[in-house]
């Protein structure tokens, strides 16, 4: 019976597995986004989402049961610190796996893992709001042709000015 058999093994021991997932957790913590396996990223948010939610209630013994998993003083003071701030009123849910396609080597589907709050990129196309523009006013109508015939105006010395600075040239190539 596969009792209690539910997580990915990865390929690795138990040792290799969880040190691993360690520090891919210190590397996402520290880097707010990583590039990785799209099975290591299912992985790791599993170890990462607990301890972002242990880090939520910032008390010495969360912080030593973080240590415990982590090992990484500096990661340990992130994760209490920005990330928590951000992530305060969310109640879970703090990392985004993104599908990246197949890695050209051997065929494996690659993925982002980042923590969901320290994206810019997603937080902007959330907050843009578009305003209609009303077309009513007549008063722009009459001046925008004025607008179109000054650059045209102004192109066309330009566009003599050329043809005498080409003469030149050729005449030097004629020598």
């Amino acid at each position: 019976m596969r009792h209690n058999k539910k997580f990915n093994h990865l390929g690795r021991k138990a040792s290799h597995r969880h040190a691993m997932l360690a520090n891919m957790a210190i590397s996402l913590i520290m880097h707010k986004r990583i590039t990785t396996t799209l099975q290591k990223a299912k992985a790791l948010r599993k170890y990462v989402e607990p301890l972002v939610t242990k880090a939520k209630d910032d008390t010495t013994a969360s912080r030593r049961v973080v240590f415990s998993y982590l090992q990484n003083k500096y990661a340990i003071t992130e994760l209490f610190g920005e990330v928590v701030k951000k992530v305060a009123d969310r109640p879970g849910g703090y990392t985004r796996i993104i599908k990246l396609g197949k890695r050209p080597s051997d065929a494996a589907d690659m993925a982002f893992i980042e923590l969901v709050d320290f994206d810019e990129n997603m937080a902007k196309a959330e907050t843009k709001k578009r305003t209609r523009r009303s077309r009513k006013s007549s008063a722009p109508k009459a001046e925008a042709p004025a607008a179109a015939e000054a650059p045209a105006a102004e192109e066309a010395p330009a566009a003599e000015e050329a043809p005498a600075a080409e003469a030149p040239a050729e005449e030097a190539k004629a020598e």
